[in-house]
Formats: structure tokens, sequence, C-alpha cells
């Protein structure tokens, strides 16, 4: 047994391997939910409920989580959590994915198991919710508390209907019988009544039951087919009621032990057609037993007294059972496991063979000693007498008929005695013994191109004439059917064809090439001449059964006769429908383990030995309605009773009324292809064939020709609608225009009214305007010649500052000149006391002190231009605010002549200031012109004079040279060096022009580096240089006069350019 703990996992697998429940307990898996919290607790589970397919059940615990736990696919979801215990659920809605809960709350709440979200919520009820029953279709449930039950529409979730009852009267249950539209309610006084589910109207009442056993019931329970009622309560007696005759038929007494029965559960089976038999029944002990309703023996049961069963339920199809233990976990049992015992096979047969002694031992005769019997038997037991036969030997040498071996390795004969001995061939090889039996050829080719050919047009909407829950067996069905029509046209036409395959295809529906050789055969060989009357019944068929029970009972044909009652009433039904409307599943297997093993005949003694043994009811019948029920409805026989009859007329009937006499022997399938059936009028089908066919297009044209009426019948319905609308919408618009023009008749004059106020209004304004607009002018006119006189005074201040500033400047010019003055005298007295050592940082100072005039001058052209551009923006953000004021100003006339004169005056200013800008502009080209002159004769000469700087460089290199190999020449070579030197400086300043101070420097010191290897200095050179200091501070005055005078030549044009004051006043104003 495995086991899952759901713990907080809200999905998962249910088991981790394939479960392999034991016969023992059947249990499948065993599921807890337990909390993983600092106490870690069990969570109970409270309800349990399947879905419609069998294959998922729901449960919800005392906290309100709600699990699916689908078995067929291995998993498990937690699909809601409500918060509050859920008293009672249903999983069987229209809708799959839907399922009801009812809580704590006393609510009913509807939620969606793939959405996981609430799909509607209803109230109505006043006490716990304890029991909810779904209608087959769906679409509505009941819902059942101890005071009353309310009948719910799951289509709009609204509430239909209210059962109302005394408060002395309790309700126990109320619920739909399955696949009928009927309410069954039980109350506590043992009252039950049936009610029309659409009308609620009440049907019937069952009557009190017997005083002798009366007990008070509890619980309840109701076959598939709605016809079994099963009560208990306080007692070991169960009641079954016959809803149909409406009466108590069987009272079932439990063992003992049981004291009192809390439970009921019918057990589902595939083949009873909904006459469930097996009825589980749990007890206070906790345990649930399973017994049969028909032989009252106890079959298997579940739970102990250790692990005890709270509630439990049953899957439709009956394959699985969930019960809730008493320690609040949740049990999943095998159905399949639990009957294995139940469905065992018998056990094989013991043949025990003596040889006799040698010397007797002839070829003539053989003498078997035979023991039959079942193994592991008392020796007592009369299956174990020894048998004593003696066989004479063939003389062909074999002991058995060839026509009695089977494929397979079986035995005809052999299956014959073991299928008398014991009734039945075991449930576990009975598949394989019918197949060997028919001698299935298992033609997949053949089946395979019948089957490719697609459904037959004749069973298209078989769905319709047999509604069929299954999806899948509905489907396998039309398959066979269609097959079978393909293969013979006469199928297509022939309406029993579904009854008598039905069986068939649900015992094989899981392989339909067996399934389809089985029907075939069954037809081949247990239906000849069937179809020789077609479409009629077959009457030959049928005169044999009457022959036939004429000879064996005149007194039943008799009455028949009398009643007029015919073959086709008590014989056709039953082969028509294969006795699968009058068997249980089990009777049916047993029924045909004897047809398949017997001659073709066998079917048709069927039929005379179920009427034989019907013997009593039947003669106490005399309306047709009664013989037509009879026939097919189940009746209480004992199939083994019918088969034996069988056996017996098989052996008694005269060979000239024999069936076997008309019949030929079994005649199995062809290998490869299937044969060719035409065992059939042929013209008939034909004949119906063409007229169907015709009968189709009549109906194609029919339904076209009505089409076309109906579309030309809507489209005159739809324009006389549309003409009917366009004249209700003309008279509709006509009463609206009439409206809207009285509407706009009273609007204006309205209108005229409110304009006599509004112009009368206007004047008054117009003349408070007028005084206002006459004092803010003159307001106007005062402020403006305020900020004229304010304008005045703030020229004449900036003039002043002006002058103070040109002032201010040249005496920081002479400053800067007299220090420039002292810094060239210093630097005179440097180079003269560090002119060897620190040349290179004379010549670096030089060069910087360069660089910040050449800053200075672009920071005072940079400040000039600043200046120009300053007085630009404030006379364009001046003149935006004249035009914003001449826009707000509503005295256009009075200032029209002095915005003109304005306008006039600022384009003769632009004209003057552009032509300043110009000769500004060319000023500047000229002086960049000439200091690039400048700049490109100092390069020049730069470059010469460090060309001559190489060469002497060159030549001090060579006397040094020299100096060494004559020490005595050096005096008159170091003389006429000097003098070739001061030569060449009186030659060069005869040709340099005046240059900046900066350039002067860096241009002689390439010069004083030719002195640096001189040990003496001449007289010349000091005169060279004082010569060159007068040369600087002459170009130096000389560049500080034409600064100034340009200075002062720029600010007269500034001031020429100044505007009037007024002007600016009235700028600014």
């Amino acid at each position: 047994m495995q086991s899952t703990d759901l713990g907080n996992k809200e999905s998962g697998k249910l088991w981790h391997r394939k479960p392999s429940p034991a016969a023992r307990d059947g249990i499948i898996v065993n599921i807890i939910h337990s909390t993983s919290d600092y106490l870690p607790k069990v969570l109970r589970f409270l309800n349990v409920a399947f879905d419609s397919s069998g294959d998922c059940v729901i449960a919800g615990d005392h906290q309100g989580n709600i699990y699916v736990f689908d078995l067929y696919g291995n998993r498990f979801n937690l699909v809601q959590r409500t918060a509050q215990a859920c008293t009672a659920l249903a999983f069987n809605l229209r809708r799959k994915s839907e399922f009801l809960v009812a809580l704590a709350d006393y609510s009913i709440k509807c939620f969606d198991t793939v959405t996981k979200e609430l799909v509607s919520w209803m109230r109505g009820h006043e006490s716990s919710v304890f029991s909810i029953s779904v209608h087959a279709s769906g679409r509505y449930a009941i819902t059942t508390s101890s005071d009353t039950a309310q009948l719910w529409d799951l289509d709009t979730f609204q509430r239909k209907r209210k059962l109302n009852i005394l408060q002395s009267v309790g309700i126990q249950k109320v619920f739909f019988l399955p696949l009928s539209n009927t309410i069954l309610s039980c109350f506590k006084d043992n009252s039950i009544f049936a009610w029309e589910c659409d009308t609620l109207s009440c049907r019937y009442q069952l009557p009190a039951p017997p005083e002798s056993s009366s007990i008070l019931y509890k619980v309840f329970a109701v076959t598939r087919d709605g016809r079994i009622l099963a009560a208990g309560g306080k007692s070991n007696h169960l009641h079954l009621w016959c809803l149909e005759a409406k009466q108590l038929f069987r009272i079932i007494q439990m063992p003992t032990k049981v004291r009192a029965i809390r439970h009921l559960e019918f057990l589902p089976d595939s083949f009873d057609a909904g006459s469930n038999q097996v009825l589980g029944v749990l007890s206070q002990d906790g345990i649930m037993r399973f017994v049969n309703i028909q032989t009252c023996k106890l079959l298997f049961e579940i739970g102990s007294l250790d692990e005890g069963i709270s509630s439990s339920v049953i899957s439709p199809h009956g394959r699985y059972i969930a019960s809730i233990m008493e320690n609040g976990s949740l049990n999943i049992y095998s159905v399949q496991a639990l009957t294995q015992e139940i469905n065992k096979p018998p056990p094989p047969l013991v043949k025990v063979i003596e040889d006799l002694p040698k010397s007797k031992l002839n070829s003539g005769d053989l003498k078997i000693k035979v023991t039959t019997g079942r193994v592991q038997r008392p020796a007592k037991s009369r299956e174990n007498k020894i048998q004593t036969r003696i066989l004479k030997q063939d003389l062909a040498g074999s002991f058995e008929n060839k026509e009695n071996e089977l494929s397979d390795g079986l035995n005809k004969k052999r299956l014959q005695v073991l299928l008398k001995g014991y009734g039945e061939y075991p449930m576990k090889y009975r598949m394989f013994i019918w197949r060997s039996l028919l001698q299935l050829p298992e033609n997949h080719t053949a089946f395979s191109s019948l089957e490719d050919k697609g459904v037959h047009v004749a069973f298209l909407n078989l769905q319709k004439k047999y509604p069929i829950k299954s999806g899948k067996l509905l489907r396998v069905l039309q398959r066979t059917l269609s097959a079978l029509a393909h293969w013979s046209a006469i199928f297509s036409d022939t309406p029993y064809l579904p009854l008598l395959a039905f069986p068939f295809v649900k015992l094989f529906q899981n392989n339909q090439l067996i399934c389809f050789e089985v029907v075939a055969t069954l037809i081949i060989n247990w239906c000849q001449h069937w179809f020789e009357y077609f479409p009629n019944p077959p009457i030959n068929i049928l005169s044999m059964i009457e022959n036939v029970l004429a000879f064996h009972d005149k007194d039943l044909l008799q009455h028949f006769i009398d009643h007029d009652i015919t073959s086709q009433l008590y014989a056709w039904p039953l082969l028509e429908t294969v006795f699968s409307e009058v068997l249980t599943r089990e009777e049916w297997l047993k029924l045909f383990d004897n047809v398949f093993s017997n001659h073709p005949s066998f079917l048709l003694m069927t039929v005379v030995a179920y009427n034989i043994c019907s013997r009593a009811p039947l003669l106490n019948c005399s309306l047709k309605d009664d013989f037509e029920y009879f026939f097919h409805h189940r009746n209480n026989l004992d199939i083994s009773v019918i088969i034996r009859e069988v056996y017996h007329l098989m052996d008694t009937t005269p060979t000239d009324i024999h069936p076997k006499s008309t019949l030929h022997v079994f005649v199995a399938l062809t290998k490869g292809q299937y044969p060719v059936f035409n065992q059939y009028p042929k013209f008939i089908v034909d004949y119906q064939t063409q007229e169907r066919e015709r009968i189709r297009i009549d109906e194609l044209d029919y339904l076209r020709e009505r089409q076309m009426v109906e579309d030309m019948q809507a489209e005159v319905d739809q324009q006389r609608v549309e003409d009917e609308a366009w004249y209700q919408k003309q008279e509709l618009l006509r009463k609206a225009e009439e409206t809207r023009r009285e509407l706009l008749l009273q609007e204006e004059e309205k209108m005229i009214q409110q304009r006599q106020r509004l112009a009368s209004v206007k004047r008054e304004l117009k003349v408070k305007e007028m005084h206002l607009q006459d004092a803010t002018r003159r307001r106007f006119l005062k402020l403006q010649q305020d900020q004229r006189e304010m304008e005045l005074r703030r020229l004449d201040d900036e003039i002043e500052r002006k002058v103070h500033m040109r002032d201010r400047e040249i005496a920081t010019t002479a400053k800067d000149l007299e220090m420039r003055h002292l810094e060239l005298e210093s630097q005179k007295r440097h180079y003269e006391k560090n002119l060897i050592r620190n040349q290179e940082a004379v010549a670096k100072e030089m060069r910087e002190d360069a660089n910040a005039f050449r800053r200075k001058v672009d920071l005072e052209e940079h400040m000039f231009h600043k200046l120009i551009e300053t007085d630009q923006t404030q006379n364009q953000k001046t003149q935006e605010l004249i035009e914003e004021n001449l826009a707000k100003a509503e005295q256009a006339c009075l200032n029209a002549d002095w915005r003109i004169q304005a306008l006039h005056k600022q384009r003769c200013d632009d004209l003057q200031r552009n032509e300043c800008y110009q000769e500004v502009a060319r000023l500047l080209r000229e002086n960049r012109r000439k200091e690039t002159e400048v700049l490109d004769a100092m390069m020049g000469e730069e470059a010469k004079k460090w060309e001559e700087a190489k060469e002497k460089d060159f030549h001090l290199k060579s006397e040094k040279k020299a100096l060494a190999l004559a020490d005595a020449s050096r005096k008159w070579f170091l003389e006429k060096e000097i003098n070739d030197a001061l030569e060449h400086a009186e030659h060069l300043y005869s040709k340099v022009p005046s240059y900046p101070n900066g350039q002067v420097a860096s241009s002689g010191a390439p010069r004083t580096s030719q002195l640096d290897d001189v040990s003496e200095m001449d007289s010349s050179t000091c005169i060279s240089l004082n010569q060159r200091r007068i040369q600087w501070d002459t170009t130096e005055r000389d560049l500080v006069e034409r600064v100034r005078n340009l200075r002062q030549r720029l600010t007269v044009q500034a001031r020429n350019r100044r505007q009037p004051p007024h002007l600016l006043a009235t700028q600014r104003a």
C-alpha cells in the first residue's frame, strides 16, 4: 500500500510507482494531509465525490482545502481554499470542470477547477446542507438540510422551488433517481414520496413497511436503472423496495455484529444495464460489506475495526471506491483487486489414467480409468467418483474427431464436458475460449479496408435513436455497424442490428476487430435464414420456434393464441436483442458460453426454453402490454434452469421439427477476406436502396426549395419590418420636428428678451469703459513721463560710469606699463647675472609674458563684444515689450503716430549701427592682417636665427677641437670670431623691424646661447643690449598709444549710436 502526504503542496503525483493493490485490502493509495507547522497536525477529510467519468475524485478537509485527484493521470491539484469546512460536495455537473460545495455558513458555492474562480454563490438554507443531488442531465441540483430541500437551476444558479415541511417532520434525504426525471423525498417518519421534476407533482407514495420489521430509515441507495430502492437504519435489516411495483419485495438480514447501518451504496457493473446486484453496506463498526442482493451472499468487505471507514463513495463505472477513514485520511480502493478472488476461474480438472497389465493389453481396446474432480478437494466428494470407461480404438489410429479440434490446442468436446460440469467458462479465459470456438481469422487488412470507408450514412445519426452516455462506446458501436453495412448492403437497412451488436460491442469495445468478427460469425451461423423475408421478421425461423413450442407445451401456445400473441411478440424480441434485455451480464455471458459451444439451433431452442421456464407468469398475463413488458424486461429466472431446459429440448425434440435439420452446422469466417453475405432478397434491398436514394434526392430538392421559400419569406418579412420601421421612424421624426420647432420659437423669444437686456447692459458697460479708459490714459501718460525722466538720469549715470571706467583703464594701463618696465629691468639684471645658467628659464618666462599679453588683449576684445551684444539684446527685449504693450492697448489711434516715428528712428539707428559694425569689422580684419604679417616676419627671422645659431654652434665645436690642437692661436681666433659676430649683429639690427617684447626676447634667446662657452664679455655686447632695451621701450609705447586711440574712437562711436532719451523711456515703459 502506497501512502501520499499532501503537506503544503498544491500539486504533485499521487504515487511514484505503479500501484499494485493486494487482493486482501485492495488499497491503491492512502492519502493524508498534514501541516508542517511547529506543531504538525493532520487535517481531516470530511467529504468526497467522483466526477461523471469516474476517474477524478474531489475531496475537502475541515479547513476548507479542496483537492482534485486524477486517478487516471496520477496527479492531484489544490483547486480552492474556502477557509471553512465543507459539508457536502458534487462533481457531476454538466460543465465538467465545475463543482458544488456546501459550506459551514449554510451557503452553496460553485467553483471552476481549471480557472479556480468562483462561478456562483447560492444562499437560502438556514441550517447545514448535508446532501447535494445532481440531475442526470447536470442542469438541476437538489440541496438538502434538516429543515428544507431546495431545487436549483444550474444554468442560472437560481432557486426554482423550496420544500417546506413541518417542524415535527424532519427530512432524511431528497435526491434524483438516476437516469430519470423523478425526485425521491424521504422523511424521518418513514414516508417516501416520488415527485415529477418538471411539474413537481406527486407521482406516488410508497406504503408503510410491515410492523414486524419496521425500522426508522436513515440511509438510502438506488440502483442505476432506478428500479430498486435500498433503505436501512438503526437495525441489521435492509429493506429492498421495487419502485415500479411500489412494494417491499425483500428484507435482508445482515450479520449479528451489524447493529446499525450508516451508509448504503450500489456497486455499478458495466454489463448489468443498471440493475445493480451488489450493495455496499457500511455499518457502525466502520466495516463496509458488499453483498449480492439476489443470492444474499457476502462477497467482500473493506475497512477493519482498527481502521474504520467514516463514509464511502463508489465511482460511476464501478472501478474505484473512495473512503474517508475515521482517522481523517482518504483511501482509494480497486474494485478489480477486491473481486479478484470472486472472479477467479475454477481450478483445473485432474484426470488419472491407469494402465492395464501388459498381459491383458491388446490393440483392440483400451481401458482407461478417469478420475475427475477439483484439486485439493476431500476424497468423499461426489465430484471425485472414479468413472471407468471402455474406449474402442479407432482403425485410423485417432482417438478424437478432427472436427472437434480447435485452434490454440483446444478441443471442442472437452470444452463441452467442462461447460456441462461447471455451467460456464472461467471468467479469466472466457474471451480466449470464445475466439477459439468461433475460429476467428483476425483479418486485419480486410477489416482495415472496411474501417477506412468511414461511418456509413445509415448510422450518422445513431446517437439520436440510441443515446448512449459513453462517447467511446457510441463511437465503437457506430464503427462496428458501419463496417457491417460496408460488408453487406442489407445491414444498413436492418433496424435491429444495433440491438443485436450492442452487447458484443460493449464486451469487446477495446478490440474492434474481434468485435466485428464475433458479430459477423454470429450473423452467418446463428442468424441463418433471418433475412429471407426482409424487411419483415424471419417468419420461417419463428415458425420453427412455434412448432417446437407446440410440441413441448401446447397449453402455453394455446394461451398465446387465445390472447392473439404471435411469435413476433414472444420470440422475436428475444432474438433481435440476443437476450441482452432480459438477462444480466453474468447470465448473458453464461448463456453464450453454451450458445457458442453448440449447434446454431441452440439459440432458437433457448427462446423456447425461456418461454417454457416462464410458463407460470405468462399464463397469468392476459393483456398484450403485459406480454410486451415481460419480453422486454428482466425477470426472476435462473439461467442455469433455462440452460438445462435447452439441452433437454435439444435431445427430446423430434427430427422433423428440430431446427438442426434446417440450419447447417457452424461455418467459420474465411482467412484473408471475409465471405460474401447475400442470403437476403437482393431485389428488395436494391429497391429500398433506390427508393431511399430517390427519397433523399427528393428531400434535398424539397429542402432546397423550402430554404428558398423561407429565404424569400424572410426577405419579405424583413422588408416589411424595415418599411414599418421606416414609417414609424418618419412619424417620430415628424413629431420630433414639430416639437423642436415649438421649442425653437420659445427659445427665440427668450433669446430676443435676453439680447435686449444684454444690449442695455452693454451700453452701461461701454460708458463705464470710456470713463475707465480716460483715467487709464492719463495715468499711463504720467507713468511714461516718469519713466522717461528716470531713463535720462540712468543715461547720465551710465555716461559718468563709462568715463570713470575709461580713466581707470588708462591708469591701469600706465601702471601695467610701469610694472612692465620694472619687470624688463629685473629681467635685464637677471639676464646679465644668470645669462649662462638660466637662459632657458628666461626664454620660457618671456613666452609666458607674451601669452599673458595676448590673453589680456583677447579678454578686452571679448568684453567689448559682450558689451555690444548686451546692448543689442536689451534693445530687442525693449522692442518685444513695446509690441506686447501695443497689442494689449486699446488706444491705437492716439499712439499710432508715435509708434511710426519710433519705428522710423529705430530703422535709422539700425542703419547707423550696421555701419558701425562694418567699420569695426573692417578694423578688426585690418588688425588681424597686420598681426599676421608681423607674425610671419617674426617666424621667418626666428628660423634664420636658429639656422645661424646652428651654424655657429657647429663652428664653436670646430673651434673647441682646433683649440685642443693649437693653444697658441686661440686668442687670435677668438678675437676674429668676436669681430665676425659684432658685424653680423649690426647687419641684423639694420634689417629687423620693431617687434613686441616677447618676440624680441625669444629671438634673442638663440643669440645669448652663442655666448655660453665664451669666457670673457666684450664691452660691445653691453652696448648692443642697451640699444635693444631702448628699442623695446619705444615699441611698447607705440602699441599702448595705438590701443588708447582705438578705445577713444570706439567710445565716441558708441555714444553717437545711443538713442534719444525719450525713445528709451517709451521702450522701457
